[in-house]
């Protein structure tokens, strides 16, 4: 049963007192004051109240006086005399003032008065909005995502400024009561989609959201263990939110996160990069072109360099430079899985190496192993060769986990390819066009739209960047 704040002014200081456990947590304040004759406590928590903030609150009640107090008969005619902020609420569910302050706000409980006044003068901590690492442009807004909510929807805000603009927040987590807002444009959405993602939204049933966006993915998504591919898009950019809106897309933000995520996202909308769209149509259709082709090189060109390796009749004359010339007592195979590996292991050492000095470390460290490796006769060159230009391609596309996903698929194919030869490889291509066919994203859509099912007029705005027009902006 909900507790409800009563007209005794005592009883419900005491309820709220337990409620907030105030003698346990120290940065958990009750702090009382009188208004006149009244007696009056507000409720905050230090860190997210500033000194000062308080100070202009308390200077503002200490001018208050008895007949102005009379002649407020409810708690809403008190706020609109005596509270100085534009954001004021006033509740009467205890869970609901406990959960306002817990997220940052004031609460203001008045002898003679039985509701309570919520004070939204919150402060978060918070670090510049500075342009995101992983996600740098050449030109364009240097500006990114930050870890506070409301800066990040102000940041949207900022670029479009419409009222079908909506902002629809959300609370995730019996714990954590976490934040969450989905944006969108009201009359370009997709209202069937849109409303999926509410009723997915509104049946998490999870403690807290510990991993933020990954949390609540692992919570939205269908439970595919088996399946690598991304189910949604990362951004850490306004502009790009701000673009994927406008083409009735919606963006999830979740407080304590930087990273918005766009639904849906299909396969195809990994071909986009922000950089596109602040280059000419040619250029930017130029470097599309190249990532689809690097896209098929990922996963492709091991296992069919591979595959000729172990059928050497395969090869035309024009291809006899991929022929190993001096091949070792270490099979291809045992090569091309612990060049994988290693290459992992580079990575996972260069991130956890100081800023200062990850890139030299991963630099270094592959060009000594690679050259040592060789020389020393536990890989050809050829190996080396190709599964260096495999990696260094993974970064050409945005999205890490798509990387990973083309990676565990590549793995897969060298596996079958060695093990049943042609027909293994053949097996393995099957299995990837199977798996990304029965993928679906977050709202249910077909992970291959818009080829299945067909939209020529979406996949070419996809595959190729458009001139900006009136009817594609």
């Amino acid at each position: 049963m909900e507790k409800i704040l009563s007209d005794n002014y005592w009883l419900n200081i005491s309820t709220l007192d337990s409620e907030f456990r105030i003698k346990e947590s120290f940065d958990l304040v009750g702090r009382e004051v009188k208004i006149s004759k009244r007696n009056v406590k507000l409720y905050f928590v230090d860190g997210f109240c500033k000194d000062e903030t308080m100070a202009k609150t308390m200077a503002y009640f200490m001018n208050a006086d008895e007949k102005t107090l009379k002649s407020c008969q409810t708690t809403r005619d008190f706020a609109n005399a005596f509270i100085p902020y534009v954001e004021t609420d006033v509740v009467s569910k205890v869970d609901d003032l406990v959960r306002s302050v817990l997220s940052g706000a004031i609460a203001m409980l008045v002898e003679g008065f039985s509701e309570a006044i919520v004070i939204d003068a919150r402060t978060y901590p918070v670090r510049s909005v500075g342009e995101p690492e992983n996600d740098r442009v050449l030109r364009g807004p240097h500006d990114g995502f930050v870890e506070t909510l409301v800066f990040n929807t102000a940041l949207i805000r900022r670029r479009i400024r419409d009222t079908a603009l909506t902002m629809e927040i959300h609370t995730v987590g019996e714990k954590s009561k976490t934040d969450v807002v989905i944006c969108f444009m009201q009359g370009r959405v997709n209202d069937k989609m849109l409303k999926a993602l509410r009723k997915k939204i509104d049946s998490v049933s999870i403690n807290s959201l510990t991993m933020s966006h990954q949390s609540l993915i692992d919570c939205l998504v269908p439970k595919q263990w088996f399946n690598p591919f991304p189910k949604v898009r990362y951004t850490e950019r306004p502009d790009a939110a701000a673009a994927s809106v406008l083409e009735g897309s919606m963006v999830v933000i979740i407080d304590n996160s930087p990273a918005a995520m766009i639904i849906p996202s299909g396969i195809f909308d990994f071909l986009q990069d922000t950089n596109d769209y602040y280059m000419s149509p040619v250029i930017g259709s130029y470097m599309r072109i190249v990532r689809m082709v690097i896209f098929a090189m990922t996963m492709l060109l091991i296992p069919v360099w591979f595959l000729l390796v172990q059928n050497p009749d395969y090869i035309p004359p024009w291809l006899d430079f991929i022929r190993i010339e001096e091949p070792n007592s270490l099979p291809i195979v045992a090569q091309l899985f612990i060049v994988e590996l290693v290459i992992d292991a580079i990575r996972l050492a260069s991130i956890n190496t100081p800023q200062s000095l990850s890139g030299s470390f991963g630099v270094i460290g592959a060009l000594v192993l690679g050259e040592f490796a060789v020389n020393a006769g536990w890989f050809v060159s050829e190996v080396v060769l190709y599964m260096a230009f495999v990696a260094m391609t993974n970064f050409a596309q945005p999205s890490f986990e798509l990387g990973y996903a083309f990676k565990l698929f590549r793995m897969m194919l060298i596996a079958l390819t060695a093990l049943f030869n042609a027909w293994g490889f053949a097996a393995g291509i099957l299995i990837v066009i199977i798996e990304i066919a029965s993928t679906r994203t977050v709202t249910g859509q077909c992970y291959l739209y818009p080829l299945i099912p067909f939209n020529g007029k979406a996949l070419l705005s996809l595959l190729f960047r458009k001139p900006l027009s009136k009817s594609n902006n």
